[in-house]
């Protein structure tokens, strides 16, 4: 399929976009500030995964590649929505930042309740990104590493981090 969309299939890439777009969307609406924008930055991926498809090399695997792309569109809409608002994320806000759209992320609702989500909209962004990769996309760390350039040693502290963090303040919330 990646093979026939490198080559201007357009059915080919409407079924990676398909098979993808629920697991972007996830991983956006975790990431982003702004919630409003993840269904914009999704689409901003898939565009720019269109242009860059005919460089795309097999050598690394296609799903960190497009994880690759998103994880710097997200990074860059924040970094926007930074300067353009001094917004603060309250409770409502923070819940709606990991709803997901799809029987998948009905999954994590289920088996993650409001405090959970809760507290990962406080990780900070950077530990939050690895966190989400490494435990709910299932990246290894390799991969990880090849898609942001950080060394595992750093991306395994910040998976720690962001553990600890989410487990200090799920112990404040029940205990």
């Amino acid at each position: 399929m990646i093979s026939r969309a490198k080559l201007g299939d357009i059915d080919a890439f409407t079924a990676i976009v398909d098979a993808y777009y629920s697991r972007c969307l996830r991983f956006a609406r975790a990431m982003l500030l702004n919630v409003d924008d993840a269904e914009d930055m999704v689409q901003d991926t898939f565009v720019r995964l269109y242009r860059a498809l005919p460089r795309y090399e097999e050598r690394q695997r296609f799903e960190s590649w497009l994880f690759q792309i998103l994880g710097n569109c997200c990074r860059t809409a924040n970094t926007a929505f930074r300067r353009h608002s001094a917004q603060t994320v309250d409770d409502a806000f923070a819940l709606e930042r990991v709803a997901s759209p799809d029987v998948t992320g009905a999954r994590l609702d289920h088996e993650w309740g409001d405090a959970v989500r809760k507290a990962l909209a406080d990780v900070p962004e950077y530990n939050r990104e690895i966190f989400l990769l490494h435990y709910i996309e299932e990246f290894s760390y390799d991969e990880i590493e090849r898609m942001t350039g950080v060394k595992q040693s750093a991306l395994k502290m910040r998976v720690k981090r962001a553990s600890d963090f989410l487990r200090a303040r799920l112990s404040q919330e029940h205990g």
